[in-house]
């Protein structure tokens, strides 16, 4: 996309954010443009973009879906946007729903929500609720930067664990080593399991693609950690892109199983709505010389497109291209014995009980 027509910022006022522009989001009736008026106002460099934050005070916090080609059908998201700024984040488009770009507001302008707790134990207490495993990671990162003082993940899990209600965490931190205290008696009890998604090992690559994520040797530590805990963990090596990181794919399964990983699984890139525009953008930025190459593999897996978005193939893909991806990935699983996705182990959902409410009244369930 020429430059002319997007909303690219100066490189050091982005510098540590992954995506480009800020390109206005799909409901905008304007676009917006960076231009100079002629006074020299973009001669200087600008300064650094700040992250900021706003109270979310949503009266629901469980999401359900109906989904068939998902492991889960409900999930828990603490905050919306995620400062690790990945650029190929398929969660960039909700932030058009707000009015602000998939872009660099995706990563920069975060929402939280501290009434969480509070709200999902009030969820949880419904009597027409039925227990199913919860999901944490699938939208945006529960342990992103702003987790390390917010703490709502964490006060989130507290609440899981009182109603013994099963949870599934993903997450590219190793922020999730925090809450080893709370997430090693609820895997004793078989309510959680957590998967850390390793997209490469290479630290100047990731750094690049995804700037403010855990390194990818933290990562793997977290595995190790997660593991020596008596967690299962499992590694998601997510998402795979052609021609950039499939290569990487056997040799991030064998050091997550090495780090004691007893699950793995696979996404190939996704790239719905504005994020086909973000993601040409970083490539013609950084690596030029193979975003043609890069691309022609991304449209061989889906069907002569950027994106293909039916169910059963937007995960994986189709086609030649994509049926090597699976059969290096089932038979390097196979090697390593990490077993995929839903087969690495069922959750307990027989366990769910609601505690005494604070004013000492049981439960009528």
């Amino acid at each position: 996309m020429d430059d002319s027509t997007t909303t690219r910022m100066h490189p050091v006022g982005r510098r540590g954010r992954g995506a480009a522009s800020n390109q206005s989001g799909r409901f905008e009736a304007h676009e917006r443009e960076w231009c100079d008026d002629g006074w020299g106002g973009l001669d200087a460099a600008p300064p650094g973009l700040a992250t900021s934050l706003t109270k979310d005070s949503s009266r629901k916090v469980i999401s359900f879906n109906e989904s068939p080609d998902i492991g889960f059908d409900r999930s828990i998201n603490p905050y919306r946007g995620c400062e690790h700024g990945c650029v190929y984040c398929f969660a960039r488009p909700t932030h058009a729903w707000l009015g602000l770009s998939p872009g660099l507001d995706f990563e920069s302008k975060l929402s939280f929500k501290p009434d969480a707790p509070a709200v999902l134990e009030r969820e949880l207490r419904r009597r027409s609720y039925k227990c199913q495993v919860m999901a944490m990671g699938t939208n945006t990162d529960p342990y992103q930067p702003v987790e390390r003082q917010l703490s709502v993940t964490r006060e989130l899990l507290k609440v899981l664990d009182r109603f013994n209600h099963p949870v599934s965490i993903v997450t590219k931190s190793n922020l999730v080593c925090r809450d080893i205290d709370i997430l090693g008696p609820m895997a004793a009890r078989g309510l959680v399991k957590v998967a850390l998604s390793v997209t490469t090992l290479d630290r100047k690559l990731a750094r690049r693609m995804e700037p403010r994520a855990a390194t990818p040797e933290r990562r793997l530590g977290a595995i190790a950690a997660l593991s020596k805990a008596a967690i299962p963990t499992a590694v998601m090596v997510a998402p795979v892109i052609p021609a950039l990181t499939d290569m990487e794919m056997e040799a991030i399964l064998g050091r997550a199983a090495g780090n004691g990983a007893v699950g793995a699984g696979y996404i190939l890139l996704r790239l719905p709505l504005e994020i086909k525009a973000l993601w040409r953008e970083w490539l013609a930025e950084h690596y030029p010389d193979r975003a043609e190459r890069i691309m022609r593999h991304i449209r061989e897996a889906r069907g002569g497109k950027d994106y293909d978005s039916k169910f059963h193939q937007r995960m994986v893909g189709a086609g030649p291209y994509a049926a090597l991806i699976a059969q290096r990935f089932e038979l390097t699983c196979k090697r390593l014995d990490l077993r995929r996705g839903r087969e690495e182990g069922t959750l307990d959902c027989t366990q769910f009980c609601p505690p005494p409410d604070h004013d000492g009244q049981l439960s009528l369930l």
